[in-house]
């Protein structure tokens, strides 16, 4: 029964801490556009983290298996 108190105060001062963190994130704005989040995923900007040595590389890789695979005719297959 000693460590009722300290349990009460302690669960109390996370209720607070609770309730200021959430004030704080309303203040701050992150509640304030729920949709862009789920819609970026969508967009494909991973062009720019690709470095041009391996945009090079993997295009003409892509030319190559296309012109490889357009002079056979169906039959060949």
């Amino acid at each position: 029964m000693e460590i009722l108190p300290f349990l009460l105060g302690i669960s109390v001062f996370f209720f607070f801490a609770a309730i200021a963190f959430f004030f704080w994130s309303v203040n701050n704005g992150q509640y304030d556009d729920l949709e862009s989040p789920a819609h970026k995923i969508l967009f494909d900007d991973d062009d720019e983290l690709i470095p041009d040595d391996i945009k090079s590389t993997v295009a003409n890789d892509q030319k190559n298996t296309v012109k490889s695979n357009s002079k056979t005719s169906p039959e060949e297959r």
